[in-house]
């Protein structure tokens, strides 16, 4: 059944390849956004170039007669409110991103299901995406499935602090870069075109209504592990020191979030939920697999722009100065 579809957003790291599959689906697709990112679209996909901030023209899209819309780019409650006030009554499907991030820090068990409550009291981000799955699910006439990623990555290197391409640089120039904890965490990755089968697969489906699901991969990697295989995509080796989180925190408190509010924490999912309605999928297992297309993207911006520090990267060498100075690996 072909259907017609919105993205919010669409050029993004996770919705580039959504858009892709929807289209290899057979679905009629348009994609709203500020086409700042000069990402190449399927020759079928209908741009709307436009920004949220122009409210009459965000407003009309709800007027699209769209059967879908895929909202990727909603972080805050207030975001959420023109999104309720624009499609509520007015779509067929309305799927909310937010994140795996939203699942209880520290968590309870091993294994994250849709039944794991959602609560972060570490980070922001999370925080917001919790008020935006609640004002959704308490939107009158708003016909909704929410839809929760992992670490999914296309673009940018999978790092503990969300600090991109400096590990990359840090390593090309013999540093040392920091893993927080003792680097044996399970932790998932997942690819974005493995992401977008079971994504996609959810439009139109009745039984994905006022659900809740999150999509992952089912492999997870050791944190040493991701690095060992970044430096092994650079042609080099990883010179990791370990550091406890809570020091880490203590010497950049801006560390919390990313750290304690998300990747200190193992994250293995059951899939079991989203397979029940998306059907199964496959997802890459090897991890110089699951990380060759951001590693891609790296040389890319090396080529363009050469390695480069960062402002952090003083504090980052007086930690691993410090940690080895107590015997610490």
């Amino acid at each position: 059944m072909s259907l017609k579809v919105l993205f919010i957003g669409g050029t993004g790291n996770i919705s580039l390849p959504c858009v892709a599959q929807a289209v290899a689906a057979g679905h009629r697709v348009s994609v709203f956004n500020r086409g700042a990112t000069g990402a190449e679209l399927p020759p079928s996909v209908t741009s709307i170039l436009s920004d949220r901030s122009d409210a009459a023209t965000y407003r009309e899209l709800g007027a699209g007669g769209f059967d879908v819309v895929c909202q990727f780019i909603a972080f805050t409650p207030a975001q959420m409110a023109e999104d309720v006030a624009a499609f509520s009554g007015r779509v067929g499907q309305y799927i909310f991103i937010s994140s795996a991030s939203v699942y209880e820090k520290p968590p309870r068990h091993y294994v994250i299901t849709e039944k794991t409550p959602t609560v972060n009291p570490y980070w922001k981000y999370s925080q917001d995406k919790i008020a935006c799955e609640a004002m959704v699910k308490a939107a009158d006439g708003l016909a909704w499935t929410i839809v929760r990623p992992s670490h999914t990555m296309r673009t940018g290197l999978p790092t503990m602090f969300n600090e991109g391409d400096s590990v990359a640089h840090r390593m090309l120039a013999g540093k040392p870069v920091i893993v927080a904890g003792d680097g044996a965490t399970p932790w998932t990755l997942t690819r974005p075109v493995d992401f977008a089968v079971p994504f996609v697969n959810l439009f139109g489906k009745d039984a994905a209504l006022g659900e809740d699901f999150h999509i992952s991969s089912d492999n997870a990697y050791t944190w040493d592990s991701i690095y060992g295989a970044i430096a092994a995509g650079l042609g080099v080796e990883a010179d990791i020191v370990h550091v406890p989180t809570d020091t880490l925190v203590r010497y950049h408190p801006d560390w919390e979030g990313p750290l304690m509010g998300d990747k200190t924490w193992a994250a293995l999912f059951d899939n079991t939920k989203v397979k029940r309605v998306a059907g199964d999928f496959p997802c890459a297992k090897d991890i110089n697999e699951v990380i060759a297309e951001p590693v891609a993207h790296l040389k890319t911006r090396l080529k363009t722009k050469g390695p480069k520090g960062d402002e952090l990267d003083s504090l980052i060498d007086k930690i691993a100065r410090q940690q080895r100075a107590l015997g610490a690996p």
